[in-house]
């Protein structure tokens, strides 16, 4: 998946649990750790937006992208997709 998601590293910087991050955005834990994990198929902007509230940070602070190709275990260029 090429959107790294960096809620973990946010809230490493601010000593926050993800219980308290949870409770103040208004998610459940398990659907943090979702999104912390890399399971999430979408983010709802509202969503992104209380995130970025309770965190004090941007969104590009939160969600990065990374080329599938420079992705570790991306096949090389010249292998051949299936």
């Amino acid at each position: 998946m090429p959107i790294i998601v960096r809620i973990d590293v946010e809230l490493a910087k601010r000593k926050m649990s993800v219980g308290e991050f949870a409770e103040r955005v208004g998610l459940t834990p398990s659907n943090v750790a979702v999104l912390k994990n890399g399971r999430a198929k979408a983010v709802r902007f509202s969503t992104l937006e209380a995130m970025c509230r309770v965190l004090e940070c941007q969104p590009g602070d939160l969600l990065e992208w990374v080329d599938d190709d420079s992705a570790p275990g991306a096949p090389d260029g010249d292998e051949v997709g299936p």
